[in-house]
């Protein structure tokens, strides 16, 4: 049996307010492709199907025309809810969506969610885990010892009944201590929400969601497909993938990756203005660092022309002790002259302040200019 492993859609997700449902719409066009071409018989999504708990329309419909697409295929589909989703919104119509082979996590009742399948090498199960916190777990396992989360995952793998002698595959949005991390995620401080792989042991293969970098954890079949799209800077050198799946006889796993290719790309960009000006246009949503020791104040005007897509916009030189971020939402028509020469004076000298005596400086070519006839200026 072969499956399709994704995560972390995060349909509706933004980047510095802009939207990013067009891209996350091509993006899944293609993951329709790659799911004939391999002609896959499931997919599985590990979590985090959407930016947040209340989802606007259009990343719903979205979804919707996807698992639609899906099931009109004859490919079964399976669901759990992560962290960023509404376990009970994901539940909405579990039961009628299984007619359509179509399996969502329904509401936690302190085990695993199984779905029965059969292939040519016999019987599999599919089980479901939802994203769970320990709070959850202990409500309907009162007699376990639960303080962590890698106690309450621990606690529901050992309350619920799995044929060793089958293979099993667990579809879970849990965060496994090792893996590699990226700013896009939410993560408890000190390392609370880690849970030890070995806790999985006991499955053939692990669909992981909630880490955006593809990558496996400890063995080859406990993994994370990481998110089809970079949603985050952080995220600039990650390689986005699916991961396929061959379920052959018990103890036999293959696993691969199939590259993406977004629409847009989401790069980091430095250098000289002289020199990023001889780059070739570019709509990727980019975040430029200037190295220049003199900058014009409409540098960021003036890249905008070959990057139009700027999300984030720098300047790093001898003067400043890092990185000053300038943002592009600011008003500046709102501001006044001397507001706005106090604003690239920081800029330019390490968030510093003119002094006294600039401002008067200012203040009088300002007024002298003012003063002056028209034909003057």
């Amino acid at each position: 049996m072969r499956f399709i492993h994704l995560s972390d859609l995060h349909l509706g997700k933004q980047m510095n307010d802009l939207s990013l449902l067009a891209d996350q719409e091509a993006i899944l066009e293609q993951i329709l492709s790659i799911t004939e071409e391999e002609k896959a018989d499931a997919v599985l999504i590990a979590g985090d199907v959407y930016q947040r708990a209340t989802p606007q329309a259009e990343a719903m419909a979205l979804f919707d025309r996807f698992v639609s697409r899906l099931a009109e295929a004859s490919k079964k589909v399976f669901v759990v809810s992560g962290n960023h989703d509404s376990a009970l919104r994901i539940s909405y119509f579990a039961s009628l969506l299984k007619t359509a082979g179509v399996y969502v996590s329904e509401s936690f009742d302190g085990r695993l969610q199984q779905v029965e399948l059969r292939d040519k090498d016999g019987e599999l199960s599919v089980w479901l885990l939802p994203f769970v916190r320990p709070a959850q777990v202990k409500r309907f396992l009162p007699g376990e010892k639960i303080n962590s989360y890698q106690d309450a995952v621990a606690a529901v793998i050992r309350n619920t009944r799995i044929d060793p002698a089958r293979r099993n595959v667990l579809l879970a949005h849990q965060f496994i201590t090792g893996s590699v991390t990226s700013d896009s995620e939410e993560h408890m401080a000190g390392g609370l929400d880690q849970i030890d792989a070995a806790v999985f042991d006991g499955f053939d293969y692990v669909a992981l969601g909630h880490i955006h970098r593809a990558q496996r954890v400890g063995r080859e079949t406990l993994r994370y497909a990481g998110s089809p799209l970079k949603y985050s800077f952080s995220e600039a050198n990650h390689s986005k993938s699916v991961t396929v799946v061959d379920m052959e006889e018990k103890g036999s796993v293959q696993v691969r990756k199939i590259p993406l290719y977004p629409v847009r790309d989401v790069r980091l960009i430095e250098g000289k203005l002289e020199e990023l000006m001889q780059l070739p246009y570019s709509e990727d949503y980019v975040w430029i660092t200037l190295r220049d020791e003199l900058v014009p104040p409409d540098a960021r005007v003036t890249l905008s022309v070959n990057f139009p897509n700027m999300l984030k916009f720098s300047i790093v030189n001898s003067r400043t002790r890092q990185d000053i971020t300038v943002l592009a939402t600011e008003a500046m028509e709102n501001k006044s002259a001397g507001e706005l020469f106090c604003d690239f004076y920081r800029l330019q000298n390490n968030d510093q302040l003119p002094t006294q005596a600039h401002r008067k400086v200012l203040d009088k070519v300002i007024r002298e200019l003012e003063e002056a006839p028209y034909e003057a200026r």
